[in-house]
Order: structure tokens, then C-alpha cells, then sequence
């Protein structure tokens, strides 16, 4: 049996403005995750690094 990814829902990290997709790890907290990933949650609460 196949595995194909093609209709997972996505959304879009408010740090990075990266789209990242569902995960069998968030499958119960998916409305909750706001972030790509834990270094992206970090960031949160801190300013751009690339700002002059």
C-alpha cells in the first residue's frame, strides 16, 4: 500500500513565513501548533536578527 502526502493540510510558520504540514505528531494538538519547529517557537518573543 502506497503512502502518499498530497492532501495534508498546512500552515504557515508566523517566524520564519515558512508553510510547513501536518505531522502524525501534532495529529491531537494540530489546532493549537503555531510553529515549524521548537527553535521557531523560541523566537518567538525576540526581534528579527537580520534588521539593520
Amino acid at each position: 500500500m502506497a503512502h502518499h502526502k498530497l492532501n495534508l493540510p498546512q500552515k504557515t510558520c508566523p517566524i520564519c513565513l515558512r508553510p510547513f504540514a501536518w505531522r502524525k505528531k501534532w495529529e491531537k494538538t494540530w489546532a493549537s501548533v503555531k510553529y515549524c519547529s521548537v527553535r521557531c517557537a523560541r523566537q518567538k518573543g525576540k526581534t528579527c536578527a537580520h534588521s539593520d
